[in-house]
């Protein structure tokens, strides 16, 4: 198993001493999307390692995801965004649409249910796999809307490090950059109100 660290803006995946543990960070990244904390921790329900190498859907508790943070948990090896976005975010989504390649999701990036203008099954809550479409790089979530570098129509989003692909806060890809597609949403569902389960939907039962 492998565990999440905060570098900077990003973060990066190494080696841990402690394999058979399961980790999860959560990221501040409120009004300004900067990381602020990352704060790892072994949830008691750790699916077994043939379970989790087989794809094993993981179970979130999302009841303390507060409005602008992002918690980052592990499946199928991949990191996997849970992004609770404020009503700054959600307003931003519309004013990015002329900007991007794929606005309406008509790529095959996501389960119907996302196929939306917010791309998940709750409008405030993204999810979504943290891996850039051109070339598997870990896209950052440390650029704020007007960004000097990114220019004063930047709505704000998400900065691949690797070859400069942009995505907005529901994780689809501006025009003219590398990644071809959208960022991909992986099957969940709500199991309540606060928790939630990736990998898994009505349509492909745990």
């Amino acid at each position: 198993m492998s565990e999440c660290i905060c570098q900077g803006p990003s973060f990066t995946t190494i080696d841990s001493p402690a394999r058979r543990q399961w980790l999860m960070a959560t990221v501040g990244v409120g009004g300004a999307l900067s990381v602020t904390a990352i704060v790892p921790f072994v949830t008691s329900l750790m699916p077994s390692e043939r379970a989790k190498a087989a794809g094993a859907p993981v179970e979130v508790d999302i009841g303390k995801l507060a409005p602008g943070n992002m918690m980052i948990v592990e499946w199928r090896g991949k990191p996997v965004w849970i992004l609770n976005r404020t009503p700054e975010m959600l307003a931003a989504l519309k004013k990015a649409e002329p900007m991007l390649v794929d606005p309406a999701s008509e790529e095959n990036q996501q389960p119907a249910y996302a196929a939306n203008e917010t791309r998940s099954r709750q409008p405030e809550i993204l999810v979504a796999v943290g891996i850039c479409t051109h070339l598997g790089c870990s896209p950052s979530p440390a650029f704020t809307p007007g960004d000097a570098a990114l220019g004063a129509d930047w709505p704000g989003g998400f900065l691949c490090p690797c070859h400069g692909s942009t995505f907005d806060f529901a994780g689809r890809v501006f025009k003219n950059k590398p990644a071809p597609t959208n960022l991909e949403v992986p099957p969940h569902q709500y199991l309540t109100d606060t928790r939630l389960i990736i990998g898994a939907d009505e349509q492909n039962q745990a």
